[in-house]
């Protein structure tokens, strides 16, 4: 006997997810100890319905990684489909950035549920991402070539330790021009 297909979920009860998972993202930014009955409240949700959804805060914190992490991993092609290989590395590594504030808080969670980053089902998509700007610069002959992208990947790791709330924003972007100026064929002239 065939069980039952699984039944779908209700339109509701989706809305209610994507509700608490941008209010989650707002509150987490706003401060890394947000409680879920703050984010439950911001969302309009009760907090039966947030642990219906997820039953513990690393369970919600952990569908916010995967969330955004796919987000920047699908922006990278689509970057380069809008704007020249050097600007659209900068753009996504700004991206990177932005993100990488919000991961501040939260950091220590992500690395114990991803076994440091062992476990990681995004690391390779991750670094394929990076493969794919890379390439296009070096292609266009703006990136030097032979660049890993893991090499990369791991001068970009510096962005979850930068504290948002001391300068974090300008720091990130001197530390990006740094990167990138490592990255041209011919660094950028002074500024």
């Amino acid at each position: 006997m065939n069980p039952l297909p699984p039944k779908p979920t209700r339109k509701d009860a989706l809305g209610n997810r994507e509700r608490i998972l941008t209010a989650a993202r707002e509150e987490l930014a706003a401060s890394s100890g947000a409680s879920l009955t703050a984010i439950a409240r911001k969302a309009g949700v009760g907090i039966g319905t947030l642990y219906r959804h997820f039953p513990t805060r690393e369970a919600l914190i952990m569908e916010l990684y995967r969330h955004d992490i796919g987000r920047l991993i699908d922006r990278a092609p689509e970057l380069l489909t809008a704007h020249a290989p050097l600007r659209a590395l900068r753009l996504w590594f700004d991206e990177v950035a932005h993100y990488g504030r919000l991961k501040f808080g939260v950091a220590e969670v992500v690395h114990a549920a991803t076994n440091g980053g062992l476990d990681d089902e995004n690391y390779e998509p991750f670094v394929a991402a990076i493969a794919v700007l890379l390439d296009a610069g070096a292609a266009d002959g703006s990136l030097k070539t032979g660049l890993d992208p893991e090499d990369v990947l791991l001068q970009l790791s510096v962005l979850w330790r930068i504290n948002p709330a001391r300068g974090g924003e300008a720091r990130a972007a001197r530390i990006l021009d740094l990167i990138v100026d490592g990255l041209r064929v011919s660094p950028a002239a002074p500024r």
